[in-house]
């Protein structure tokens, strides 16, 4: 394999445009890319032949419009290129109308109340900036998906909403340090993408596989990860050749596919891209999820991205690398080594710290679900309380311009705002804080709390706008001052000193972490009924209305889709959960108790002691009894569920009462299997599961 040669192969890229339209056509596209100028529609004819013809070429009988709905996961509808022109005979055509604007039932996407079911109609609307694409036999074209009212159906309308809103932001105050050549600032994301390859047959066994995506059900395995020895270690065959087929796959589509490696719980690994353009970066992300578990199927593997498919080990995140950037090259996050890049980047560092203290509730929101409650707070992500990391260097920094004093560094380098701001900052000066949310690596943010199957698009808009507000309220009040030199020094001191609670270095897994938290006023939403709805309070409303991001009503609907998924989730797992112990798990305990009986009443009456046995059956019927009360318990609460028309209410009771008569139930059922005969039970164990592919 020649990763030059196939690279980007299956791309409509800037290479294939330069090679195949008109140098007026390309001219003008790369103006709408670059600047979002609109397209003309003749230009879009020619792009669109052009695209057609490249995709034909390479085998494509069909185009579709690729969109982000509010499901989580991509949506497409294919339409063919024919098109009939008499005695039976057809030609290959696509329009630049077809390109640019496609119209896809869109009735039975998740709406939150925007539109009635019997309102179809729905938009797609091409995005230029993300690349088209070629999977399988047919062309995708990357769009933003909304309403016939024209309100925001998808995850990428309101991402690209807040790009453009952090640009305009951060242009504008960066005029006032005379970056006056600075036309555009971009938001750019790395997201290293964690995820568990279990055997397929395997994976077919399990009812609450299939279903949930987790496992219900499941005694301990007699090792886990407490060796470490997973962790970096040699990538076992099978394992390596599809982690070889993945990364050719990605490369063919331009996906730039950097490290790979085994994470820290048995059968989990970790794949990372290179960072790219937000909006890009997302739709690479959403294709690499679905390419992962398209390449598994031909391996005999199950991709699994559930944040937390077994219970005691490492669950899987998403970690969302953030930098902002100016289209003449400068990271606005990089410490740098003059002056006026020292200073400018205090400023944006300050506005980060200041946003994320602001709106900690909204960054909260954007990563919460049902699977990623289970991992948030357990011993591999971080906690639900949101806080930043800057590491003991930079830390004290700020902590000297908060107080007043002056840093010296070990050159004993004296700091003052606009001469000499920062002293040499070396990239790696700073340890990668694994217990933060949100930790300052270098010359960029890494966000921990995003789930392995999350879009990126949730954090990154919630993101992009609140420090988009921050830099407004820095323009603000800069741009009215006399001495800018002064107004920044009281700005940035003042800013720390009132935002250093945030700030954070210690160890997040501690116990005493959440008690320090609370006495610094830092909020603690541990589940998604506590979470989602602070979308609508009135200051986030504010916020994300005020930079175009969300109309109230598009949040009050994005609120009631999330509050609805959590209910669907629990409802679904506790469904499963009662399918499995009824069907399954009671009978298969039933027969071993029978059987046991059975030799017990053979062994005693040659005479032999048969106490083992009777202690088994009576430990088992206890346990099956307890098993039995629980099931019962679990239905009642989960058809009770039913009767409560409140979305929050429904969600806050799932998450009280049906979430905990389902851990009732898994106890008793986790200590069966302990106890059962392994030829009894009825499911592939954690054993087998997390364990076959290393063999």
């Amino acid at each position: 394999m020649n990763i030059l040669e196939i690279f980007g192969t299956d791309v409509f890229n800037e290479s294939v445009m330069q090679q195949r339209l008109p140098k007026t056509v390309y001219k003008s596209l790369k103006k709408t890319i670059q600047s979002g100028t609109p397209l003309d529609i003749e230009v879009a004819n020619v792009v669109a032949s052009a695209m057609k013809d490249w995709a034909v070429e390479k085998g494509c009988t069909h185009y579709t419009h690729w969109f982000q709905p509010m499901t989580g996961v991509t949506a497409e509808k294919h339409d063919s290129f024919i098109s009939p022109i008499g005695d039976g005979k057809v030609i290959m055509e696509f329009s630049g109308k077809e390109l640019v604007k496609g119209e896809p039932d869109a009735s039975s996407f998740p709406s939150g109340g925007l539109r009635a079911t019997f309102e179809a109609r729905g938009y797609t609307a091409w995005d230029p900036t993300s690349y088209a694409f070629i999977k399988g036999k047919t062309l995708c074209i990357p769009t933003a998906f909304c309403s016939y009212t024209g309100e925001a159906l998808d995850k990428k309308t309101p991402l690209l909403r807040s790009m453009e809103a952090l640009s305009t932001s951060a242009v504008r105050l960066l005029k006032l340090f005379g970056a006056t050549d600075v036309t555009r600032v971009t938001a750019n994301v790395g997201p290293e993408q964690e995820y568990f390859l279990v055997d397929r047959d395997m994976y077919a066994q399990r009812k609450d596989l299939i279903f949930t995506g987790r496992t219900l059900f499941g005694a301990p395995a007699p090792k886990g990860q407490e060796l470490e020895d997973h962790y970096f270690g040699m990538i076992r065959t099978r394992v390596s050749e599809y982690m070889e087929d993945l990364d050719e796959q990605l490369w063919k589509l331009g996906i730039c596919a950097k490290t790979k490696h085994n994470e820290v719980a048995p059968a989990q690994h970790e794949m990372a891209p290179i960072f790219d353009t937000t909006n890009i970066a997302t739709d690479h992300n959403q294709l690499m999820m679905e390419i992962m578990k398209r390449t598994a199927r031909r391996h005999n593997f199950k991709c699994l991205l559930h944040e937390k498919p077994f219970a005691g080990v490492n669950g899987s995140g998403k970690h969302n690398n953030w930098s902002i950037s100016t289209n003449t090259g400068v990271n606005l996050l990089d410490p740098g080594k003059t002056p006026s890049e020292n200073a400018q980047f205090l400023t944006f560092l300050v506005a980060v710290i200041k946003a994320v203290n602001d709106y900690q509730d909204l960054l909260r929101a954007s990563v919460a679900s049902a699977g990623n409650d289970h991992r948030l707070g357990a011993n591999e992500a971080p906690p639900a309380i949101i806080s930043i990391f800057l590491g003991d260097e930079l830390n004290a920094i700020v902590e000297a311009l908060a107080d007043g004093h002056k840093y010296e560094d070990k050159g004993k380098v004296q700091m003052e705002i606009g001469v000499d701001v920062l002293p040499s900052f070396p990239k790696d000066s700073t340890d990668r804080n694994r217990t933060s949310p949100f930790a300052f690596t270098g010359n960029k943010f890494e966000f921990r709390m995003p789930g392995s199957k999350l879009s990126c698009a949730g954090p990154m808009t919630i993101l992009n706008t609140i420090v988009a507000e921050v830099l407004d309220e820095f323009y603000d009040e800069l741009s009215k001052s006399d001495d800018f030199q002064g107004a920044l020094d009281d700005l940035i001191k003042r800013t720390i000193s009132e935002n250093k609670d945030i700030i954070f270095n210690g160890n997040g897994y501690s116990e005493e972490w959440p008690e320090e938290a609370e006495r610094r006023g830092l909020l603690n939403l541990k589940a998604t009924p506590d979470a989602v709805p602070v979308y609508l309070a009135d200051k986030n409303v504010e916020v994300l209305s005020k930079h175009g991001v969300y109309t109230k009503v598009e949040l009050e609907s994005r609120v009631e889709i999330l509050l609805e998924e959590y209910c669907k989730t629990i409802n679904i797992e506790a469904l499963t959960m009662v399918d499995m112990a009824k069907k399954d798990i009671l009978p298969a305990v039933m027969t071993y108790i029978k059987e046991l009986g059975e030799t017990a009443a053979t062994a005693s009456s040659l005479g032999a002691d048969v106490t083992v046995e009777k202690e088994l059956i009576s430990k088992l019927s206890s346990l099956s009894t307890a098993a039995y009360k629980a099931l019962g318990e679990l239905e009642e609460a989960d058809a009770a569920a039913s009767d409560i028309t409140d979305v929050e209410e429904a969600a806050r009771y799932y998450h009280d009462v049906v979430l905990v008569k389902m851990g009732e139930l898994r106890a008793p059922a986790d200590q069966m299997e302990a106890l059962c005969g392994e030829k009894y039970w009825p499911y592939p164990t954690y054993e087998k599961l997390m364990f076959s592919a290393s063999i």
